[in-house]
């Protein structure tokens, strides 16, 4: 039975307007729930900043569809249940001696949310989590079940894998996987941020996953490097480097917080799925007091985009609780941040005051969006849709897409018809 109490985001910053809220348990109710409802969108785990899931018709949870992970070894790839989190897909995985190339920070939150919005792990190799997808399985405004794999239609499937929930309810994606593998992770703190600038190659080199985080104000950063074990590991670990010491405890990204949720670091080696986030699996996390933003740039825009940060440090430092700066490899995805082009990437955890924050992103977008910077679609933003779109080669494209997928625009939302009105 579907419940009526108004359920929020992860966060907390948005209560969602649906009437009902519905965890089909098969496949058969969701697809009753999908073929008569007027309006439907999917709630994954909520880890948006934004309304891209909200509705004021009928809200779905996949939370309690069957798990599914059936390996083809031949191929590498992986169907699985959308509705999974990635921590249950990587243990599924790792069982049987197989891996995903990357993961988010946080493993928790859904294979389908994670890619409907482009997130992304870290890399300079590695493209975001939605690249990995092969194939998807979704269900469609009559409830029909659709397919769209690479080997049939590989263009329309880089159309539809970033989708913002407006294709239909995507129930099962097949994944791109490889075989297992061990990383160990490395944390440098007193990192000159200068050294961003003049090492930024050798810095976002130096690992298979590389994460520097700062508050923009202090002139320093934390540098996380996450090596596969089957690598090469440029930096001599225990060693100094770039100005940077080396650390003799666990940190967490935040610098107050306490890091006994973290991944194991001091370079204990361990399978990828237990090192890639920064966050333990067995860590549940509440709901968070923050809210996020975060703007993809060109990589060769790096130099100006830390010049421009940097100056507005002043501004940043007293909302944000901590900036990290990452790197993501160009992909075919319409609708991806990094569609097109080698990426940096700037993300903000902030303090929950909205009005206070989007002031500072504002500020941040002027200076980055003549850059070429595209924000994550899943995080706030202070910019106007149609200079956002302005970025994207297939938007057109993708609008076409939505309205053959969805003509009555059942899937549609207030977010989604900002983006690509239908009149």
């Amino acid at each position: 039975m579907p419940t009526t109490q108004a359920p929020t985001n992860w966060a907390g910053n948005i209560t969602f307007s649906a009437a009902r809220l519905h965890h089909p348990d098969s496949a058969d109710e969701l697809r009753r729930i999908v073929s008569s409802a007027d309006r439907v969108r999917v709630l994954g785990t909520g880890h948006s900043f934004n309304r891209i899931a909200d509705t004021e018709g009928d809200l779905v949870n996949l939370d309690r569809l069957p798990h599914r992970v059936e390996i083809d070894p031949g191929k590498r790839t992986a169907t699985i249940a959308a509705g999974m989190a990635y921590a249950h897909v990587a243990q599924a995985l790792h069982a049987e001696g197989f891996a995903l190339a990357n993961l988010a920070s946080l493993p928790h939150i859904t294979v389908a949310g994670a890619c409907a919005t482009a997130t992304h792990g870290s890399g300079s190799d590695q493209r975001c989590l939605a690249a990995a997808v092969a194939g998807l399985e979704i269900v469609g405004p009559d409830g029909e079940v659709i397919h769209i794999g690479r080997d049939e239609d590989p263009d329309r499937l880089n159309g539809a894998v970033v989708g913002l929930g407006g294709l239909g309810v995507v129930t099962a994606m097949t994944l791109d996987i490889e075989p297992t593998f061990d990383v160990a992770q490395w944390v440098w703190t007193g990192l000159p941020l200068d050294r961003l600038d003049d090492s930024f190659e050798e810095i976002f080199g130096a690992a298979y996953s590389v994460s520097v985080f700062t508050d923009w104000r202090s002139g320093e950063g934390v540098v996380w490097l996450k090596c596969r074990t089957d690598l090469p590991d440029p930096p001599e670990p225990g060693q100094p480097w770039l100005g940077a010491r080396p650390a003799n405890r666990h940190h967490h990204p935040v610098p107050a917080m306490p890091p006994l949720h973290c991944t194991e670091q001091l370079g204990a080696p361990g399978p990828w799925h237990e090192r890639l986030p920064h966050f333990r699996p067995d860590f549940t996390p509440s709901n968070g007091d923050e809210l996020q933003s975060e703007l993809l740039l060109p990589r060769e825009a790096a130099s100006a985009a830390f010049a421009a940060l940097r100056g507005l440090g002043d501004l940043i430092a007293p909302v944000v609780q901590v900036s990290e700066v990452r790197t993501v490899a160009a992909d075919e995805l319409w609708l991806s941040p990094a569609y097109g082009r080698d990426s940096v990437a700037f993300h903000f955890t902030w303090v929950p005051d909205h009005d206070a924050v989007i002031e500072v992103v504002a500020a941040m977008e002027e200076a980055l969006l003549p850059l070429g910077a595209r924000p994550h679609w899943g995080k706030l933003t202070a910019a106007a849709p149609e200079r956002i779109l302005s970025s994207y080669d297939r938007a057109g494209d993708f609008a076409r897409l939505l309205a053959e997928h969805d003509p009555a625009g059942k899937f549609r939302n207030a977010y989604l018809e900002a983006y690509f009105p239908t009149g």
